[in-house]
């Protein structure tokens, strides 16, 4: 009964606590290890993409030099045609001049020898007046009335009644040669002058420019456009850190905060080295990183009337004092200035006033494929579109600055710094 009694009896098993902690290990070095080998997966792919793309930018700038030969070439070629046909225009020229001046100068031997055959003609009828004359006063001496009567009736009979009256209109048909020869040069000169305008229109049709043509290319699972950005969120994910370039700083520009800062110290000059890259002339830097088939956004702080935003091309010109070598002058350059009192936009040498407030932190969205250069007013709760470019980009562009007058400046924004909070709007502070 007893034995019985203890067979009956439950019994509590306990499960060791090392099973426990043993199989969450388990778990958990199982979980590493799926996840290292995604991880590894995805390090593979990634380094796939990353050679892929290495070696697509290697065949584009192999084939960006054998473009850099056959430019050179094909260019070498025009010119060798534009020097022969040039030559024969100033072979033409030259003719034309030797063929004017024989004109001339035929016309001139003609002139004088008329006019000498003329002369030598009233001469002789000089002498025979001469002696005409003589036969007069021999005449008025006969003192016998029959004789003298006589000889007088003869002397009248052989009288020439026509009396020579010359003029001389060399001047009024030199004029007329003059004028001939002068509208002929000009028309000349206006067709030459034409030369340049004619080509200029001629490139301006895309089918016949000469331009390098590039365009990204993009993976299949890219391949869905993403919408403008409205928000500072949104533009950050194209966030581009860029800086002033020292090399193309005016000497009246002082570049600070590790070339994030410049200023106009107008007339103190920084003893920058003479390089072919440094602005002569207008007080303007570009950055030193350059904007090309992607989208990119970045944010500047502006201080004082005079400050200019932009976006230029390589090829601005350093050294000259033309319009043409400042962000506002030409086709190849987009700005925005603050006057002091309004925005206005540039391009062209056009202005465009904006109706726009004022905003010291401007935020700069560049969408290259798309031909966009948009202007934001920056402030912690909103983005304000101050002006939208529509561009035709054909080649990297670099953010531009001009600081037109004493004092301006220009900062660098970190994007991970926030902005200020907008003041009220019945004391709004101009930039």
């Amino acid at each position: 009964v007893v034995l019985e009694q203890q067979i009956r009896k439950p019994r509590n098993r306990v499960l060791p606590s090392w099973d426990s902690a043993l199989f969450k290990r388990s778990l958990d070095e199982n979980m590493a290890a799926v996840g290292a080998a995604t991880s590894q997966a995805e390090l593979r792919d990634t380094q796939l993409e990353l050679e892929q793309k290495l070696r697509l930018n290697e065949n584009a700038i192999t084939r960006l030099q054998a473009n850099h030969k056959s430019v050179l070439v094909s260019v070498s070629e025009v010119k060798a045609v534009a020097e022969e046909q040039f030559g024969e225009l100033l072979a033409a020229v030259r003719k034309a001049q030797t063929d004017v001046m024989l004109f001339l100068e035929e016309k001139e031997q003609a002139a004088l020898s008329q006019a000498s055959g003329i002369r030598t003609h009233l001469e002789h009828r000089s002498a025979q007046m001469e002696r005409r004359r003589q036969e007069l006063e021999s005449i008025a001496s006969i003192s016998n009335t029959a004789l003298f009567l006589e000889e007088y009736c003869k002397f009248k009979n052989t009288e020439d009644g026509a009396f020579p009256s010359v003029y001389i209109g060399l001047k009024d048909k030199l004029s007329g040669i003059r004028k001939v020869i002068t509208d002929s040069t000009v028309h000349l000169i206006q067709l030459l002058q034409n030369y340049k305008v004619q080509l200029q229109d001629f490139s301006k049709e895309e089918e016949y420019d000469i331009r390098t043509q590039v365009s990204a290319v993009v993976q299949r699972k890219y391949w869905t456009s993403k919408p403008e950005p409205s928000t500072r969120h949104q533009f950050l994910q194209y966030a581009c850190d860029i800086s002033f370039d020292p090399d193309t700083a005016h000497r009246y520009l002082r570049l600070q905060e590790d070339n994030r800062k410049v200023t106009n110290t107008t007339p103190w000059e920084h003893p920058y080295p003479d390089l072919p890259s440094r602005f002569v002339h207008w007080r303007q830097v570009l950055s030193q990183q350059s904007l090309y088939l992607h989208r990119y956004y970045f944010e500047v702080e502006t201080s004082g009337a005079g400050t200019y935003v932009g976006l230029t091309c390589r090829g601005i010109d350093r050294k000259g004092d033309e319009r043409n070598g400042c962000i506002s002058g030409n086709d190849f350059s987009w700005s925005l200035h603050w006057n002091g009192k309004e925005f206005t936009a540039w391009h062209s040498d056009t202005e465009t006033p904006l109706k726009a407030r004022p905003f010291r932190r401007l935020g700069i969205y560049v969408d290259f494929p798309g031909g966009i250069l948009s202007f934001y007013g920056v402030e912690s709760d909103a983005m304000t579109l101050v002006h939208k470019f529509e561009c035709k980009f054909s080649e990297p562009v670099y953010p531009a600055f001009w600081l037109s007058k004493k004092e301006n400046a220009i900062r660098i924004i970190d994007l991970g710094e926030e902005p200020e909070k907008p003041m009220p709007t019945s004391v709004q502070a101009a930039p």
